[in-house]
């Protein structure tokens, strides 16, 4: 068995957003050159998050509204317990457990194995700083 791994950093300037990571999760499977196997993503950040969805501009600004609703920024610490650490990301937390921390996709004669429409997306929720993703691939 063969395994191929890579880091993507991103550093996003809002405080929440959506970013598109297939294409490079595409290219990290093309250059391990396995053919069959499983590719792991997740987001090493504990306000990040990897999930996969359709790339639908509306269904994203839905996410954005119902993440806010279930878990509204509020930097006090009245609202959530974690913002007395001195932290204000209290709110992000709860986002990245509710929209998860990895996926995993088949790779089927070398190529990530989507249903229809699936695309993998890297889910921020307290940008303004690096953050990394891992890329692990392993097979045959």
């Amino acid at each position: 068995m063969k395994s191929h791994t890579e880091y993507l950093t991103f550093e996003i300037p809002e405080r929440m957003d959506f970013v598109n990571i297939t294409a490079d999760v595409e290219r990290a499977v093309r250059e391990s050159g396995i053919q069959e196997g499983l590719c792991l993503v997740n987001a090493m950040h504990i306000t990040a998050s990897v999930f996969i969805n359709d790339d639908e501009h509306g269904l994203h600004q839905d996410y954005k509204r119902w993440l806010e609703k279930l878990a509204p920024f509020d930097a006090s610490p009245e609202t959530y317990h974690h913002n007395r650490t001195g932290e204000d990301n209290g709110d992000a937390h709860h986002k990245r457990q509710i929209m998860g921390r990895e996926v995993v996709v088949a790779i089927t004669r070398g190529r990530l194995d989507f249903g229809t429409w699936e695309q993998i997306f890297y889910g921020e929720f307290d940008g303004r700083r690096p953050k990394r993703v891992l890329v692990k691939i392993i097979g045959e």
